[in-house]
C-alpha cells in the first residue's frame, strides 16, 4: 500500500495496487509547473483512493491537465485523459519501494543538472532517441 498526501495535508490518496517504476519528466511544462521536473508513476482512476478535492489546470486544454493542492499549491496527478492518473511521487509518503526506469524530455532540461543514474536518458519521449546524461 501506497499513501501520500499534499503539503498541508487537506488531501490524501491510498493506492492499494502494485505500482510501475516512476518516470520522470524535464519537458518545459514539468519543469515550470514543479519548480525542477516531475517525476510520476501511472495508476488507474480506480484503483486511487483520493479524500479531498483536487484544482484542475488545464495545461494542454483537452489533452492534458495538471492537478494541485488549491490550499498549498501541491502539485498532485498529471491526467492525460486515458484512465491514469499519473501520480506525483514526490507526494507520496516513504518508503515506496519503486525505482526510476528513464528519464524522458531530456532534451529540455535545465542547464544546471545532470542525470547520471544508470536509466536511459530520451530526448523527447520513449520513441525518441536516447541522449547522454
Amino acid at each position: 500500500m501506497i499513501t501520500g498526501s499534499c503539503l498541508c495535508g487537506a488531501i490524501h490518496y491510498r493506492i492499494d495496487v502494485p505500482l510501475g517504476p516512476v518516470t520522470p519528466c524535464h519537458c518545459t511544462q514539468c519543469r515550470k509547473s514543479t519548480g525542477h521536473f516531475s517525476a510520476a508513476t501511472p495508476v488507474k482512476w480506480e484503483d486511487l483512493a483520493l479524500e479531498g478535492e483536487l484544482s484542475w489546470y488545464d495545461s494542454t486544454p483537452g489533452k492534458a491537465r495538471r492537478g494541485f493542492c488549491g490550499t498549498c499549491g501541491s502539485y498532485m496527478i498529471w491526467e492525460e485523459f486515458d484512465g491514469l492518473a499519473y501520480v506525483s511521487a514526490g507526494t507520496m509518503d516513504n518508503p515506496t519501494g519503486l525505482s526510476i526506469d528513464a528519464h524522458i524530455f531530456y532534451a529540455d532540461k535545465g542547464d544546471y543538472y545532470r542525470c547520471d543514474d544508470g536509466v536511459p536518458c530520451y530526448a523527447q519521449g520513449r520513441s525518441s532517441e536516447e541522449m547522454a546524461p
